[in-house]
């Protein structure tokens, strides 16, 4: 019997694809298309969020506001409860202002959740006092609280913080300034809304107890179904109607 050895499966230099692969970026600078988009994004949050601004997070409610002070460490500077409406918080940003001026820093930032209609004012009333806002999601709120202390337990003195957190780490988004356009969109979407649910609710479930007769197609269609003492019977023949 002939010895032939070893058989090579493949050259020595490797396959064909691994010679190809490609293990960078091939924009000449070494980031990608999205390293930029995302690098941009970061530089407009920085912008509303520097590093000379101290951050204030605020848990918006009905009637019960929790404001927080915080550095960029989320080490709270003040904490305060203000029970009063969300139209009401002027107030309460001009004693955020004021203790994180007592602290030393040159202004504040202002942070909170997109919950109902609340952040809209609050946005007012940091425009007119020339605050910038930012807006967190509320499941980044809920998974760092989890990552907290590993519970979900919720309250507005921990979660003021925890917004306040996450914006310091530009976990943060800017939110979309009020205009016309943003009216007239938001106008069109509950229209939609609204005309989706009317034509829903006159389908009737049931089109004959509704008193609707059935189509020429549904007809043929019920006459095509055999009735059930046409089929096969249980030992495998048919009937003697159908032989």
């Amino acid at each position: 019997m002939q010895d032939v050895g070893n058989v090579l499966l493949m050259r020595l230099s490797g396959l064909v694809s691994h010679r190809r692969r490609r293990t960078f970026v091939g924009n000449g600078r070494g980031v990608s298309r999205g390293d930029r988009s995302r690098n941009a994004r970061l530089v407009r949050l920085r912008a509303l969020v520097p590093v000379f601004n101290a951050i204030v997070g605020i848990d918006l409610a009905d009637a019960k506001q929790m404001v927080a002070v915080t550095d960029h460490d989320s080490k709270a500077l003040a904490r305060k409860t203000f029970r009063c409406r969300a139209w009401d918080l002027g107030a309460a940003l001009d004693w955020a202002a004021a203790r994180a001026a007592a602290k030393g820093w040159a202004g504040v930032t202002v942070a909170c959740e997109p919950t109902g209609h609340r952040w809209r004012v609050l946005g007012q009333l940091a425009a007119d006092r020339s605050m910038p806002l930012v807006c967190v999601q509320p499941m980044l709120t809920s998974w760092a609280r989890r990552s907290e202390d590993l519970t979900s337990d919720k309250t507005g003195e921990k979660d003021a913080v925890l917004i306040a957190r996450l914006t310091a780490q530009l976990r943060c988004y800017v939110p979309e300034p009020v205009d016309e356009t943003w009216g007239r969109l938001r106008h069109l979407g509950a229209r939609r809304e609204q005309l989706i649910i009317e034509m829903v609710s006159q389908i009737p479930a049931d089109p004959r107890a509704a008193g609707v007769r059935p189509t020429v197609r549904a007809r043929h269609r019920q006459a095509a179904v055999p009735p059930p003492h046409l089929g096969v019977g249980d030992d495998g023949d048919l009937p003697a109607g159908r032989r």
